[in-house]
């Protein structure tokens, strides 16, 4: 009989559905996988809703699983919690991460599924892909001891790097953002909270995350002399100004971008993919990482919902979308 599955696809710019699928038949080195959570990466998966990603970043911007291209039909995501139905023995019945799109089953190969740690809940594991990319900003970014630091921009990847600077020793974090609800977010985290103009200066370090030219141009102004921005936002198709006067020249400033798609050079030699990844797990046993999941929604509803995330109209952080019974096609 047809394993049979259900999709969210995006059919054109602005205009989500869901699909029934017909799933291959699983080689001896695959997993058949049953998700149980998925989440919403809001910065990216809105640029791709909208039809924002340039034409010369088609490649560069596939997902790993991606069916179709970009602006549309395309099936997009990647963070994918599901549990492991078929497969080799090591793997049977485990829980794993995949990144994988918003789809009820799939088949993957074993080796792109990475077991969650027994002490990391499934619903807090599709946080693993975005904490992935604060741990290569990280690395990236290099920070020492004693270092002053703000992360410009409390979404997603802003608080989940946030969430990793403030183990570091001695480091002094702080967490800015125009929304003075996300003050709670910073708490929960352990990192200090300010709004743009009240931001502390003389920062060693800024991190930026908020996809806004304001936003950058805050982080260049919070630097001490010879300090670095790492620029962590994606901007799609915008093109944004840059203020490259005033103290940029005669304070030496630095502006680096960082990119998840390859592993930071400072570790490349030494870890893979799948390190930096299982990594990213481990850190997710703290319970603090919670505060980052900010809305559920079924995932029936997830047309209509990821309309409203790409829209504005339905705030907060990472979106969960959950699986059941009724989310299975007939006969699968």
């Amino acid at each position: 009989m047809e394993r049979k599955a259900r999709a969210f696809w995006l059919r054109a710019p602005g205009h989500g559905e869901i699909r029934d699928v017909v799933l291959p038949e699983p080689g001896d080195d695959d997993v058949v996988v049953r998700t149980l959570s998925s989440g919403v990466s809001r910065g990216t998966e809105s640029t791709v809703f909208r039809g924002g990603v340039p034409e010369s970043q088609h490649a560069a911007m596939r997902a790993p699983f991606q069916d179709g291209d970009f602006p549309g039909p395309v099936k997009y995501g990647y963070l994918n919690v599901g549990l492991v139905e078929e497969g080799p023995a090591h793997l049977l019945g485990r829980t794993v991460f995949c990144l994988y799109p918003h789809q009820t089953r799939y088949v993957v190969p074993a080796s792109a599924v990475t077991p969650v740690p027994d002490d990391v809940p499934a619903s807090r594991a599709i946080l693993a892909g975005t904490v992935e990319t604060a741990v290569n900003a990280v690395w990236d970014a290099a920070p020492l001891l004693g270092d002053r630091i703000a992360v410009v921009g409390a979404g997603m990847v802003g608080a989940s790097v946030a969430a990793v600077l403030a183990r570091y020793p001695a480091v002094r974090v702080q967490l800015v953002d125009a929304d003075p609800g996300r003050a709670a977010v910073a708490g929960a985290l352990g990192v200090d909270f300010a709004l743009p103009a009240d931001a502390l200066g003389d920062r060693d370090l800024v991190v930026h995350a908020s996809a806004t030219e304001a936003g950058l141009a805050r982080s260049l102004e919070l630097l001490a002399p010879e300090g670095t921005v790492l620029e962590l936002s994606w901007y799609g198709d915008r093109r944004i100004s840059v203020p490259l006067g005033e103290a940029f020249h005669s304070g030496r400033l630095v502006l680096r971008s960082s990119q998840v798609g390859m592993v930071s050079a400072a570790r490349r030699s030494r870890r893979t993919f799948a390190d930096r990844l299982a990594l990213a797990l481990d850190l997710l046993a703290d319970p603090a990482f919670d505060a980052l999941v900010t809305g559920e929604c079924a995932f029936e509803e997830l047309p209509r919902v990821l309309a409203g995330i790409a829209g504005g109209e339905v705030p907060g952080l990472c979106h969960r979308v959950r699986y059941g019974p009724e989310a299975e096609p007939a006969g699968s």
